[in-house]
């Protein structure tokens, strides 16, 4: 294989890893932001922890239209 080439498809490589670590730190940030909104959640509707995720979702969604 042509030195080129070589070079080629490690650049290649180095960036399909610089794009899988972005990947993941996007993924941490999200799972990090919907920890935390849910905490908040909990704290100005503390009867959320108790209920199913469609009550939830349904009493929020009555309660956010009026």
């Amino acid at each position: 294989m042509p030195d080129n080439e070589k070079e080629l498809i490690q650049a290649r490589h180095r960036l399909e890893e610089a794009q899988a670590r972005d990947r993941v730190k996007e993924r941490k940030a999200r799972t990090r932001r919907l920890i935390q909104e849910g905490a908040i959640l909990e704290k100005a509707f503390p009867a959320a922890a108790a209920m199913e995720l469609t009550e939830l979702e349904t009493e929020l969604e009555r309660r956010l239209r009026g």
